[in-house]
């Protein structure tokens, strides 16, 4: 009568066994893996948090510091290594300001099931992204290498990475131009270039990134126009171009995403008119466009829908009076219409009545509101 009741518990332990064979296989590294992940190491100095300290022995998929593995393969699938104070358990921990020197090995490229690469805010990391990146690491989702001091170009083959998601390369010293192929990245949602030395145009078929929400380019060398395919990114919610070398007109198409929140194309060589898509868009509240050579009269669209937390439009070479119809926005928060060529009356009401002479200054023509009486 009991064999059968052996059997099973006998049938319990062998699986109980497995499974914890199982889950100590899953937190040993890869061979390969580890020794890749060694060398990577080894090319990298941080004495001050010992974030390395734990990067010994076997077991990289759960006690290396930053390391994650595929719980299905045991493949290396994520490295998350932070500074400053953005890592909560550094943050938590009261540990920040630490500083990573040396530069990113080629051997990375050799964990080819990595889909997370975060080597972020370390300040003192440098040279050049590997080249083999982007062949070598076809799954990769998440490359984020933020706040450091890389140099050399953005890898000419970056596009070949059609599972990429998010791409932050923002506060380096990158060089060279936007390579063509990032086009390709169909599924790119966030796009941070921003303070490097990136010159030369946004690649003309940019419009083709559909999924892309963020594109953050702002404080580079970038010359050329705005492409006009731009106004094809139904997603696009964010846009910063501002402080570059961009010039032409603003493409009428560029108002037509109806999620588009944020546009800032300050400190450019922008001419052209203000397109009235801009000013129509439903759900803009961030518009700025100062310090360029814009003309022409500011559209005089505005509507009950218009909800702008800022309206930058200074030092430009706009003309004509201030529109009539800010007075029927919504909400308008800070308004700065200052270093123009406006003329005639500035309307009564909200929200001229709580605006100082500030947001007028600079137009020889216009009178009345904060200014003197006409």
């Amino acid at each position: 009568m009991a064999t059968p009741f052996l059997a099973f518990l006998f049938l319990l332990i062998l699986i109980a066994s497995a499974a914890a064979s199982s889950a100590e296989g899953a937190t040993k590294c890869n061979a390969s893996d580890r020794e890749a992940l060694l060398s990577f190491r080894s090319a990298l100095s941080e004495s001050h948090l010992g974030i390395f300290s734990s990067w010994s022995g076997d077991e990289c998929c759960s006690k290396w510091y930053g390391v994650s593995c595929d719980p299905s393969s045991g493949r290396v699938a994520g490295i998350s290594l932070r500074g400053e104070s953005q890592d909560p358990i550094l943050s938590a921990a009261g540990l920040s300001g630490a500083l990573m020197y040396g530069r990113i090995s080629s051997d990375l490229c050799r964990l080819d099931r990595l889909t997370t690469l975060v080597l972020a805010d370390w300040k003192h990391i440098s040279g050049p992204i590997p080249s083999c990146l982007p062949s070598s690491l076809p799954l990769l989702r998440i490359l984020d290498l933020v706040g450091n001091r890389l140099s050399g170009p953005i890898p000419d083959d970056i596009g070949t990475l059609s599972r990429l998601a998010v791409l932050n390369l923002a506060d380096n010293q990158i060089s060279g131009t936007i390579p063509p192929s990032i086009s390709s990245l169909s599924a790119l949602m966030h796009l941070d270039l921003s303070s490097n030395r990136i010159s030369g145009p946004i690649p003309t078929d940019f419009g083709n990134l559909a999924m892309l929400s963020r594109v953050l380019l702002a404080r580079n060398r970038i010359s050329g126009g705005i492409p006009s395919s731009a106004g094809r990114m139904l997603r696009l919610a964010d846009l910063d171009l501002s402080e570059n070398r961009i010039s032409g007109a603003i493409p009428t198409s560029l108002g037509s995403s109806s999620v588009l929140s944020s546009v800032y194309l300050g400190s450019n060589k922008l001419t052209g008119e203000i397109p009235s898509s801009m000013i129509e868009s439903r759900g803009l509240n961030i518009l700025n466009l100062s310090r360029n050579a814009i003309g022409g009269e500011i559209p005089d669209a505005f509507g009950g829908w218009s909800y702008y937390t800022a309206l930058d439009l200074s030092h430009n070479q706009l003309t004509g009076s201030v529109p009539a119809t800010l007075a029927s926005a919504a909400y308008v928060g800070h308004l700065d219409l200052s270093n123009n060529q406006l003329r005639g009356s500035i309307p009564a009401g909200t929200p001229f009545n709580r605006l100082d002479a500030a947001s007028f200054d600079g137009n020889d023509g216009l009178c009345g509101g904060p200014l003197p009486a006409c």
